[in-house]
């Protein structure tokens, strides 16, 4: 016979890894009980990141909590999105700002540049030739309609001398930046304007803070990887990342380090392999060859329809137009452990934590 006595497992989760553990409808929280005697006991207020598991015995315990570690682990590799990344932050510059504004303004106007450059020119030629034609047949001759009238109630016209009329068309409609898929959900917010340096996957505050630790204990080591000297990019031109200028799903601005000493990616490096080696770096993520970028442009953050994997936006106007735009020159100031969603009182990503770079106090803060 089982023992009547009680046995319980705490186990941390965050709560965007609660509805993987549920499943559909309960469908998997019922699964678990059933086959493993167990009972489920989720919290009851957002700040709690625990859940129980309650059976009759430890094994059962046991083995209904490897069951849930399984759905979670699973569920970081393929369902959970980012939570935080680690980025050089540029929104800080006021005029590096006002570009970003100027560039999205200019796009999202209703004389957005056409794909085809002559579309503007057609329409202006065509419109003003309908406007000539329309005051040639306001200014024209005079019709004369003569009335006969046979009787009392029938009159007869004498259609033979009135001309026909046609009206010219309507002129086509100048196209706009929803006509290639663009609008102002997919344009990086400028004060948010950054460098990514890696991506992490960070679900509870005990990750958070062994994240947090991380950054601030490799604090020397990033700034003699940098030689104890500022470093500045330059940013100009456009790139796709993903996908042909006419299925663009993301549009950056190159980095290029001022000097070529490789200064800023050796740094950079050392942040990606302290996070590697703490266990803070998902497998796959940590493969990722490192390409510093400045993104302005995402199909990702689009809102209001439905989102799909494939969402993407005509970017050949755009390029066009801004393809060789000189962004300027910046001084990095420091690394941060940025909260994604989450902002802080400057407009910028919540900074969990940060270490400073050289040269940070000539920035403009």
């Amino acid at each position: 016979m089982l023992s009547a006595e009680k046995h319980s497992h705490s186990l941390q989760v965050d709560a965007s890894l609660i509805h993987f553990i549920k499943g559909k409808v309960g469908s998997a929280q019922k699964r678990i009980e059933e086959e493993m005697a167990v009972k489920i006991v989720f919290p009851s207020s957002k700040n709690e990141e625990s859940i129980v598991i309650e059976g009759i015995s430890t094994d059962c315990v046991t083995r209904a909590s490897e069951k849930i570690q399984a759905i979670i682990d699973e569920a970081i590799k393929t369902n959970l999105d980012y939570s935080h990344f680690v980025s050089l932050p540029l929104g800080i510059y006021p005029e590096l700002v006002d570009k970003l504004v100027d560039f999205q303004n200019s796009i999202l106007g209703i004389n957005y540049v056409s794909v085809d450059a002559n579309v503007e020119s057609d329409y202006n030629e065509e419109t003003s030739d309908i406007k000539n034609k329309g005051q040639e047949l306001i200014e024209g001759d005079d019709v004369a309609v003569e009335l006969k009238a046979e009787d009392d109630n029938h009159v007869k016209v004498d259609s033979t001398s009135i001309p026909f009329v046609s009206y010219p068309p309507k002129p086509p409609r100048l196209p706009n930046a929803s006509d290639f898929g663009i609008d102002k959900t997919i344009f990086i917010k400028p004060a948010t304007f950054h460098l990514t340096v890696l991506m992490l996957k960070l679900w509870n505050k005990e990750r958070v803070n062994a994240a947090s630790d991380v950054l601030k204990s490799i604090s020397s080591k990033v700034i003699d990887a940098l030689d104890n000297r500022p470093v500045s990019i330059r940013l100009k031109g456009l790139d796709t990342m993903r996908g042909s200028l006419s299925r663009a799903r993301v549009l950056y601005a190159p980095v290029e380090e001022i000097g070529s000493e490789d200064r800023l990616l050796r740094a950079c490096q050392v942040i990606i392999d302290a996070f590697v080696e703490a266990g803070l770096v998902l497998e796959k993520d940590a493969k990722h060859k490192l390409k510093l970028h400045a993104t302005v442009m995402n199909a990702r953050n689009r809102k209001g329809k439905r989102q799909s994997k494939n969402d993407s936006f005509d970017a050949r106007g755009v390029f066009k137009q801004f393809g060789s735009e000189d962004w300027g020159e910046y001084v990095i100031p420091e690394a941060h452990l940025s909260q994604r969603f989450v902002y802080d009182e400057n407009g910028y990503y919540h900074c969990c934590a940060s270490i400073p770079f050289p040269g940070k106090e000539a920035c403009k803060m």
